[in-house]
């Protein structure tokens, strides 16, 4: 079942777990601003290089030709030149525009002497008072000034890709490999958290508490323990169906024991550099040794932990690989990291590395199923704390015909019988908001569609098929609703749940649900000799369970007591089995789904008016309930 409590939040976005009693890190220290700080820093850099060539290009002052500083020489407006060779430099009394339809002004220039030129320049110069300086009028950069102004962009980008690379660096998790990261120092103190999961929020799952009790028992009390020479087991494996409360359990423990405790995701170890899972798993558990005793919960670890050589990365070096190396490294032993314990959860625990479920890393293996009657009805009281419930809401009631679901599940019920009554306008949740979430939740939300009347009366006739069959046929779950209207993919649902929970199935059993499931279509072949798309679910429904009935379960003779198909559903006619013995397995679905199809039309035939009778009921309700099902079939409703 689900936490009644939020996780708490990553201490720092670069660490990918979670922690809840462990001393807060200090927040790594970055550059202020984040990425809007490094767009402004490029925007500055460009800003200042082209403000330090603009200064230092003040230097390069333009070259006019002789017959212009004739020109200028002859108006008197040249103030003073230098002389070195050919080459002249000068300098203007008033500005003049650049000749040749050049932009701007100019004052300063350069010129060079014809050698062929017979003007008397120096006669000119001095007539017009020009004074001839013995220094440059022109003052050049130096050498190592040229090398530096050069160098001077190439080095701001420089220290920007630096600054950059940190920050890609810090956010991968220290580099490549964690190499030249500080792990954050340890606070004196620890402080003090929110509230903490204990037992006491954990409900319908007693015989999982038992086997975590002795890992409590052993964090709140080691040298007992180590007095008899036991050691703390190195890990626990939690494994069942998702929404069964895994996460829920591990913070329990932690909890009840009083110690700190990490969690994170799996997947959040993996990235695209090799090496950073693994140096990120390196960093979580000696963050949880400087705090021991202590737990790491690992949530989907089937996501790093699968059986390695089973179609991983190229020479089983790839980053998943080195994570689970990581993993199994940090839980032997050598690396010092007695007193944490792991705490993994996983939905295929068939799939994991035998390293990884061997004595010594995880030494127990604990299934966590879903709860029976007495744990459902426990699981709503828990959800229902604080949501008002009127005198009629029967928790009792509802968790006897919620056979199968999960903690997580009852916890949506329970919310979706809140937000129904809150639309409603009503301040307490009666036992109608109750009965019409599981409706919504095991059924599908009402559909606002219009159907042709002769359709309409067709699928009144398949869901009565559905419902008489289920009637009739002794030992098969009660119908507890019949409806026409459309809720989800489906034109109408037929709902049949069991008195009580079932553990095991015999073949009487499930041959009724398959004659139950084929109703629908044998009440359309029989009244209408048609056969419509609507038996689809249906037909997905009898394929599931006469696969199992031959392949698993050992419910034909010709097949026999094996197992011809795989149980995950993935390859349903893979290698399993020799091709013989696949053909058979096919030989004897067809059988028996041919067998109980024809006791389907049997009964119908035989009980056609019922079959009328309910269905005319439907037309005119469009919903019925167990009682008036029973009653509009005529059929006396016996207690299993």
């Amino acid at each position: 079942m689900p936490s009644p409590t939020p996780a708490p939040p990553r201490d720092r976005a670069d660490t990918p777990w979670r922690s809840e009693g462990a001393p807060p890190s200090p927040p790594k220290k970055r550059m202020p601003g984040g990425w809007r700080w490094l767009i402004l820093a490029a925007l500055l850099v460009f800003l200042a290089t082209n403000l330090v060539l603009s200064f230092f290009n003040e230097g390069d002052e333009p070259t006019v030709s002789y017959t212009e500083f004739s020109r200028q020489v002859a108006a008197g407006n040249v103030a003073r030149i230098y002389a070195k060779g050919d080459a002249i430099q000068g300098e203007l009394k008033a500005k003049q525009p650049l000749p040749d339809g050049g932009k701007g002004d100019y004052t300063k220039f350069t010129t060079q002497r014809p050698a062929f030129a017979e003007d008397d320049l120096w006669a000119e110069l001095t007539k017009q008072n020009t004074i001839v300086t013995a220094s440059p009028v022109v003052v050049q950069r130096s050498l190592l000034a040229n090398v530096l102004l050069s160098l001077a962009p190439m080095l701001l980008l420089v220290l920007l890709w630096v600054l950059l690379a940190r920050r890609m660096g810090s956010a991968l998790g220290g580099g490549l490999g964690g190499i030249g990261r500080k792990t954050p120092p340890r606070p004196v103190e620890l402080q003090e958290g929110g509230k903490r999961t204990t037992f006491e929020d954990v409900a319908g799952i007693d015989e999982v508490q038992g086997e975590l009790h002795d890992v409590v028992d052993f964090l709140k009390n080691p040298q007992r323990y180590r007095a008899m020479g036991a050691r703390m087991p190195g890990g626990v494996l939690l494994a069942g169906l998702p929404g069964t409360g895994k996460t829920l359990l591990a913070r329990a423990v932690a909890g009840e024991a009083g110690v700190p405790f990490f969690s994170a995701s799996a997947s959040e170890f993996i990235e695209m550099i090799v090496g950073v899972g693994a140096s990120r798993v390196r960093e979580l558990f000696t963050e949880a040794r400087k705090v021991a005793p202590a737990i790491i919960f690992i949530d989907e670890i089937d996501t790093i932990g699968r059986a390695r050589g089973a179609g991983g990365g190229i020479g089983g070096h790839d980053e998943r690989e080195q994570t689970l190396n990581q993993i199994l490294t940090e839980m032997d032993g050598f690396s010092g990291s007695e007193g944490v314990v792991v705490i993994a959860a996983t939905n295929r625990a068939d799939v994991l590395d035998p390293a990884l479920t061997r004595p010594g890393r995880f030494d127990r293996t604990v299934t966590v199923s879903p709860p029976d009657k007495s744990g459902r009805e426990a699981i709503l009281r828990i959800h229902t704390r604080e949501i008002p419930l009127a005198p009629d809401a029967d928790l009792a009631q509802m968790a006897a015909t919620t056979p199968g679901m999960t903690g997580a599940e009852l916890a949506n019920l329970a919310n979706e019988a809140a937000l129904l009554a809150v639309k409603r306008g009503r301040d307490r949740v009666t036992q109608g908001d109750l009965s019409e979430a599981l409706e919504k939740v095991q059924l599908g939300a009402e559909r606002p569609l219009v159907m042709p009347r002769e359709e309409r009366r067709r699928t009144a006739y398949h869901e009565s098929g559905h419902a008489l069959l289920g009637m009739l046929h002794p030992g098969a779950d009660p119908v507890r609703k019949i409806t026409i209207v459309p809720r989800g993919r489906a034109l109408g649902v037929t709902l049949s749940t069991p008195e009580a929970d079932r553990y095991a199935y015999t073949e009487e059993y499930l041959r009724g649900r398959i004659i139950g499931a084929l109703g629908g279509m044998a009440a359309e072949h029989t009244v209408y000799d048609v056969i419509t798309t609507g038996s689809e679910n249906d037909l997905e429904q009898v394929t599931g369970i006469v696969r199992g009935m031959v392949g698993r379960w050992g419910m034909s003779e010709r097949i026999g007591r094996l197992t011809a198909v795989p149980s995950d559903g993935q390859s349903p006619y893979g290698l399993a089995a020799a091709p013989a013995t696949l053909d058979a397995v096919d030989a004897e679905m067809r059988r028996i789904v041919d067998e109980c199809y024809t006791e389907a039309c049997r009964l119908l035939r035989e009980h056609r008016p019922k079959l009328d009778a309910l269905a005319e009921a439907l037309l005119a309700n469009e919903t019925l309930d167990e009682a008036a099902a029973y009653a509009a079939a005529g059929i006396p409703r016996t207690p299993a």
